[in-house]
C-alpha cells in the first residue's frame, strides 16, 4: 500500500524535491545554532572578541530571516502539493464510482462514500505533505545532532542515545491500537454523515409525517456511536502522547545529569557544557517529530487504506471482444432469463420473452414480479444470473455497455434531475445539442411552454434535485430528456405516474408518438396508459402469467382482466 501511495508523488516530483530540499536547508540551519552559541560562550566573550561576537550573532540572524522564508516556502508549496495530490485521489475514486455497478451502491449508502472521498482525503493529504517533511527533518536532525554531539563527548552521546529504544518501543505498542482506533473512527463519521445526508434528502417527508423526532433520535444514535469511537481514539492518543512526553522528559534530565557530571570531573567545559544541552534539545525535537509523523501516518494511512478500498471494488467491463451496437433495430429476447440479488432474494426465473421491432410491451402485475427488474437487466445495470438477453439477435453482452446504453432511453417513476438549470437537465441527453432541438424536446414533452413563461426560462436554476419544481414538471423535463436522446429503445418505468389527469393525456399522447417505429417496455400499474400496447404481459413473481393484447386479456377473464375491473369498474372498456 505504501508503493501505492508513493506512486501519487510522481506527477508532482518538482514540487516534493523542491520541498525536501528547503527542508534539508532548513535541517541545517537549526544545527548551526549551538555551535555558534558554543563559541561565543567559549571563546568570544571570554577573549572579548566583540568584532566576532558581532558578525556570528548577524550570520546566526540571517539564518533565521533564511528559515522563516524556507518555512512560507515548506508550508505553502507542500500544502499545494499535498491538495493536488488530494484531488488526483478524488478524481480517480470520482472516475471509479462512476464504473462500478448498480450492486455496489445498492449495498454501501452515499454518506459513507462521500466521507470516504471527501474527510478520509483530507487527512491524506496532511500526510502527503507533512509526513516526508517530518521524516526527512527529523533523520537529518537526528543524525547531525549525533556527529556534532560526538564531537564534543562520545560517552556522553551514547548515553543520550541508549534511551531511544524505549521511544521505538513505546511507538510499536500504541500502534496497532492507534490503527484500529481511528478505523473505527472513519467507520462512525461515516454512518454520520450517511444518516445526515438521508435525513436532510427527506426532510420533506419528515415534516409530513411529523416525523422531526424520531430522526433526531436516529441521527443521536449514530452521533452517541461516533463520540464513543473518537473518545476511544483520543484516549490511545493520550496514552501515546503522554508516555512519549514523559519519555522525553526523562531523557532532559537523564542527560542533563549526565553532562553536569562531566562538567564537574573536568572531561567537559562550560561552552560544551552549554552546546551539548541546546544540541540534546535539538535531539529532542526530531524525537517530537517523529512521536507526531506516527500519529499522522496512522490517521493518514487509514483514510488511504479506505480510499484503496473503493479503488480495488470490481468495475463494470464490456465483455471480451465486445463491439459498439451502431444504430439498434430493437427486436429484443429473453431467454430462459433469472435474477437472484446478492441476499440470495430470487425475482425472475426462467422467463421467456420475444419483442418484436419496433412493438410497444408493456409489463403490468403485483408488485414483486420482476417488472422494473427485468427493465434494468436491459442496459444491464445488473447481469441475470441465468439466461441470456439479446438485442437484434446478439447476446446484449457482445455489445459495449456505453454503446447498449447510448441505443436504450430510460424515465423512471423515481425522477432525478441535476443541481443546475433546465437547460442542463435537458441537454443531459444530448449536451451540443443546439437551442432548437432542446426547445422542441421540451414541446413534444408539453413543458415548453411552462418553461417560457419562468421568469429566466431554460436558464431558470431548478435547485437540489429539482425542489422547486413540482413532481409532474420533474417529470416532463426527464421526459424531454428522452426524447432529446431519441433512442430506438425506449423504457418507460411508470413515466406518467406523476402527471395529472389532463397533463397524463397530453404526454400520453407524446410518448405514443415517440414510441412510434421504436421499440418500447412500458412498466405500468395504472392500465389506462398501456391499453394501446401491442402487447401486454402479466408478470407475477411466478413468472408470465398471461400475455396478449388489452382486448384479448380482458376477454381472457383472468388476472389482467380482475386487475382492469378493480381500477376501471363500471366503464367501458
Amino acid at each position: 500500500m505504501i508503493k501505492r501511495f508513493i506512486g501519487y508523488y510522481k506527477p508532482h516530483r518538482k514540487l516534493f524535491y523542491f520541498d525536501m530540499f528547503c527542508a534539508l536547508i532548513v535541517a541545517v540551519c537549526d544545527l548551526f545554532y549551538p555551535m555558534i552559541t558554543r563559541n561565543i560562550i567559549q571563546d568570544y566573550v571570554p577573549n572579548r572578541q566583540l568584532r566576532l561576537m558581532i558578525v556570528w550573532v548577524l550570520v546566526l540572524l540571517g539564518l533565521y530571516i533564511l528559515k522563516a522564508l524556507l518555512n512560507y516556502i515548506i508550508q505553502y508549496y507542500g500544502h499545494v502539493m499535498g491538495v493536488r495530490m488530494q484531488a488526483d485521489m478524488r478524481r480517480e475514486v470520482f472516475d471509479h464510482l462512476q464504473k462500478l455497478p448498480f450492486s455496489y451502491f445498492d449495498q454501501n449508502k452515499t454518506g459513507v462514500v462521500m466521507s470516504r472521498i471527501v474527510n478520509d482525503l483530507m487527512d491524506v493529504t496532511e500526510l502527503a505533505h507533512h509526513g516526508p517533511e517530518d521524516l526527512f527533518i527529523s533523520l537529518i536532525m537526528l543524525i547531525g545532532s549525533f556527529a556534532i554531539l560526538c564531537t564534543i563527548n562520545v560517552p556522553l552521546t551514547v548515553i543520550a542515545f541508549a534511551l531511544l529504544p524505549v521511544a521505538v518501543y513505546i511507538v510499536a505498542k500504541l500502534r496497532r491500537r492507534m490503527n484500529a482506533a481511528f478505523r473505527e473512527t472513519r467507520i462512525k463519521t461515516g454512518e454520520v454523515n450517511a444518516e445526515l445526508e438521508n435525513s436532510i434528502s427527506g426532510i420533506r417527508v419528515a415534516k409530513a409525517f411529523t416525523g422531526e423526532k424520531n430522526e433526531r433520535r436516529k441521527f443521536e444514535r449514530r452521533n452517541r456511536e461516533f463520540v464513543t469511537a473518537r473518545s476511544e481514539a483520543f484516549r490511545v492518543m493520550g496514552q501515546f502522547s503522554a508516555s512519549t512526553g514523559f519519555f522525553t522528559d526523562v531523557l532532559n534530565v537523564v542527560v542533563l545529569i549526565a553532562a553536569a557530571c562531566f562538567l564537574f570531573a573536568g572531561k567537559i567545559t562550560t561552552g560544551d557544557f552549554v552546546a551539548y544541552l541546546l544540541y540534546v534539545s535539538m535531539f529532542l525535537n526530531p524525537i517530537k517529530r517523529l512521536i507526531s509523523f506516527v500519529e499522522q501516518f496512522q490517521q493518514g494511512a487509514t483514510g488511504f487504506k479506505r480510499f484503496v478500498e473503493i479503488m480495488e471494488e470490481p468495475i463494470e467491463q464490456d465483455s471480451p471482444g465486445a463491439k459498439p451496437l451502431q444504430s439498434a433495430q430493437g427486436q429484443i429476447d429473453f431467454r430462459g432469463v433469472g435474477f437472484t440479488y446478492d441476499d440470495d432474494t430470487e425475482v425472475l426465473s426462467g422467463l421467456d420473452l420475444h419483442i418484436g421491432a419496433g412493438q410497444t410491451v408493456a409489463l403490468v402485475g403485483p408488485s414483486g414480479g420482476g417488472k422494473t427488474t427485468l427493465c434494468h437487466l436491459l442496459p444491464r445495470f445488473y447481469d441475470p444470473t441465468e439466461g441470456t438477453i439479446e438485442i437484434d439477435c446478439q447476446d446484449i453482452r457482445s455489445y459495449t455497455l456505453h454503446s447498449l446504453r447510448q441505443n436504450i432511453g430510460i424515465v423512471q417513476q423515481d425522477v432525478f434531475l441535476f443541481t443546475g438549470t433546465i437547460r442542463d437537465n435537458i441537454a443531459y441527453a444530448k449536451p451540443d445539442a443546439t437551442d432548437e432541438e432542446i426547445y422542441q424536446a421540451a414541446r413534444r414533452a408539453n413543458i415548453h411552454d411552462f418553461i417560457m413563461g419562468l421568469d429566466d426560462g431554460y436558464d431558470t436554476y431548478i435547485g437540489e434535485r429539482g425542489a422547486r419544481l413540482s413532481g409532474g414538471q420533474k417529470q416532463r423535463i426527464s421526459i424531454a430528456r428522452v426524447f432529446l436522446k431519441d433512442p430506438p429503445i425506449l423504457i418507460l418505468d411508470e413515466a406518467t405516474s406523476a402527471l395529472d389527469n389532463e397533463t397524463e393525456r397530453l404526454i400520453q399522447e407524446a410518448l405514443n408518438d415517440l414510441s412510434h417505429g421504436r421499440t418500447t417496455l412500458v412498466v405500468a400499474h395504472r392500465l389506462s396508459t398501456i391499453k394501446n400496447a401491442d402487447s401486454i404481459v402479466v408478470l407475477t413473481p411466478q413468472g408470465i402469467a398471461e400475455t396478449g393484447s388489452h382486448r384479448q386479456l380482458v376477454a381472457a377473464g383472468g388476472l389482467y382482466a380482475r386487475l382492469w375491473q378493480s381500477q376501471f369498474i363500471g366503464l367501458d372498456s
